[in-house]
């Protein structure tokens, strides 16, 4: 039986903690942060855009702006969605088949990286709207949550069970991890009937076919990982592709199949996925991916997206509130406050980050690859 673990010397953990912060960066893809810090800032503004009477005011300034951030700027969460099957399949199977030995760990581990921030910033999306309805009306501030509301969001079946959401966006975090958990299961089933390391990439890629072309069809079933599992799957294959023997055979067979969906029943969401899963897939292939492109405001940026897409909507409602109050229906003053916004989520994320996910990413040992 293993004895107690050996507490270190205070200078000792902080020096193992700055390895492992050392070992995070290091194992950080430039192009992948780049993608992340874009596609968060796009869900930023087209929340800011969508949601509260600051934009309705603001729209007067820059009225084109303003109506294709609410209208379009959500597909950002397709390039969100190939690059989480991109890197959990880097992180479960880097040869396409299961590499980690116990899978319910993994996904309780991956639970426990997506829940705790989400978790405090559900917290704050509570307190911020109690805040928001002293200071305005408005249809996008959540009611007073129910505490079987608030347990059904914390165990991520708030949509499944029927709930109003409580922030936005807190669908995705849900559907991120039962995307995890479909795409550890058909790995864990291909390695335990003995297959070759192509029978999971092979199964991935028939269930993300099917999903292509059926159940994405089908707006109802948005609350299963089925219906975006198209995306995930072409993140995964832009992972495997490229390291496989005849990779030129599985890309073409990948991009018939994504093509022809497309023509069966074109959604400008799926052609953003190919175009997602190309540009990983080609990086991987020339060794882009980990050396471009070299921006340190790229690479903070991606850094901390999870912790802005997480905070950001409570951050809106409050200056929504704020701004109705002082300077209602002023165009030019709303126009200044959306951006003066936008700059406070980033900030606030970035302490956030700090100080609520990186603790919960490195609590339990090293870091898990799926999430950098």
């Amino acid at each position: 039986m293993a004895g107690p673990a050996r507490r270190l010397p205070e200078p000792a953990v902080r020096l193992t903690a700055m390895h492992g912060a050392r070992s995070a960066d290091a194992a950080r893809l430039p192009l992948i942060d780049a993608l992340k810090a874009i596609a968060a800032q796009l869900i930023v503004l087209h929340h800011l855009a969508l949601y509260g009477p600051m934009a309705d005011a603001a729209r007067e300034i820059w009225p084109a702006a303003i109506d294709w951030l609410s209208q379009h700027a959500r597909i950002a969460v397709q390039v969100f969605l190939v690059v989480g099957g991109f890197l959990a399949a880097r992180s479960l199977a880097p040869e396409g088949r299961l590499a980690v030995p116990r899978p319910l760990a993994a996904a309780w581990r991956r639970y426990l990286k997506l829940a705790v921030p989400y978790v405090a910033a559900l917290v704050l999306a509570i307190g911020g709207a109690a805040l928001a309805r002293q200071g305005m009306a408005h249809a996008s501030i959540p009611d007073a949550p129910t505490l079987d509301q608030f347990l059904a969001h914390v165990l991520l079946l708030h949509d499944i069970l029927g709930y109003d959401a409580l922030s936005a966006g807190v669908w995705y975090v849900a559907i991120d991890f039962q995307l995890y958990l479909l795409l550890l299961a058909l790995l864990w089933i291909a390695r335990a009937v003995g297959g070759k390391t192509g029978l999971g990439p092979l199964m991935v890629a028939c269930v993300g076919a099917a999903s292509l072309f059926h159940f994405n069809r089908d707006a109802a079933g948005d609350i299963w990982a089925t219906y975006f599992f198209g995306a995930y799957a072409l993140g995964a294959l832009a992972h495997w592709i490229p390291g496989r023997r005849h990779s030129r055979r599985w890309a073409w067979a990948a991009g018939t199949i994504s093509v022809a969906a497309l023509l069966v029943d074109f959604r400008v969401r799926i052609a953003t996925t190919l175009l997602t899963a190309l540009v990983l897939g080609l990086g991987r292939h020339t060794g882009l991916l980990a050396t471009w492109p070299q921006s340190s405001v790229l690479s903070f940026l991606g850094r901390i997206s999870y912790s802005v897409f997480l905070v950001h909507f409570p951050v809106c409602l409050l200056a929504n509130a704020l701004f109705n109050q002082v300077a209602p229906g002023n165009p030019l003053l709303n126009f200044i406050g959306m951006l003066g916004t936008w700059v406070v989520c980033v900030a606030i994320g970035a302490a956030f980050h700090r100080c609520v996910e990186q603790p919960a990413f490195f609590r339990g040992g090293a870091p898990n690859r799926a999430t950098t």
